[in-house]
């Protein structure tokens, strides 16, 4: 957190009742402007954030070491910020690694290459993400199946990838599983694949039933206004499906080139 944005946004945080554990840099915290049409076409604008100087990074790692002595899991979201090589985040998962904790990994490009050789435990790419990482486009399930098995074989533990109005996908050791979820309306995009992650992680991070609700909370934030992020009053886990059965041949309604 830096400057007037970093102020704001703790203040933002700590009315919502979150905790926030500050590594205040000298920069100032980046802005980022989503703007949502009424037909659901979203169109965000991100500013350039702060270069983090070499103390200002190592400052962040501890801080993260600090803050997730009890933590279950550690999610890592969004692109790196400026100073930072492509590597930190792998470095970040080796260190939770080595304290026990595990790691659900949101990012793209050379970030995630980087991370996957130390082995996340989930890695969350949506469609574009996911063809940029295999650099190939995908037309359909089945494209996305086998990318997200690649990135498997490269080291990710699971792969759940989002795909936008067609659903879920959830590749692991085990199999994978494909979701989907009746949508009456789409408001807002905004913070939905983050309140999707958020729901895998709440039902444990693993398997089916955390797809299902990775789904149900995807779902529930795509029919809110704005970055209003779903409440468990908001969700509708019958309107759900998750199958074993993946429809491979299923052609994406926005297929990535």
């Amino acid at each position: 957190l830096g400057g007037a944005p970093g102020a704001l946004v703790a203040d933002l945080l700590d009315a919502q009742g979150i905790e926030v554990a500050p590594v205040p840099v000298a920069g100032a915290t980046r802005s980022n402007i989503a703007l949502a049409e009424a037909d659901g076409v979203l169109t965000k604008i991100n500013a350039p954030g702060p270069e983090l100087t070499a103390a200002e990074q190592e400052l962040l790692l501890e801080t993260v070491r600090r803050q997730s002595r009890d933590a279950d899991w550690i999610a890592c979201c969004g692109s790196l910020p400026r100073g930072l090589a492509p590597s930190w985040y792998a470095e970040l998962v080796a260190r939770a690694h080595a304290a026990g904790v595990r790691i659900a990994l949101d990012t793209s490009g050379p970030a995630l290459i980087e991370a996957l050789r130390e082995r996340p435990d989930v890695v969350k790419p949506n469609a574009e993400e996911l063809a940029e990482a295999v650099s190939r486009p995908l037309a359909t399930v089945g494209d996305a199946v086998k990318a997200a098995e690649e990135l498997r074989e490269l080291g990710a533990g699971a792969v759940l990838a989002s795909l936008g109005a067609d659903g879920q996908l959830l590749v692991d050791g085990s199999g994978a599983w494909f979701g989907s979820a009746r949508v009456d309306v789409v408001r807002s995009n905004v913070g939905a694949g983050d309140s999707s992650l958020a729901g895998f992680l709440i039902a444990g991070g693993h398997g089916p039933e955390a797809l299902a609700s990775a789904v149900a909370h995807g779902a529930a934030a795509v029919q809110l206004p704005g970055s209003v992020m779903p409440t468990p009053a908001d969700l509708d886990p019958a309107a759900v499906t998750v199958t074993a059965d993946v429809p491979v041949d299923r052609v994406l309604t926005e297929p990535v080139t």
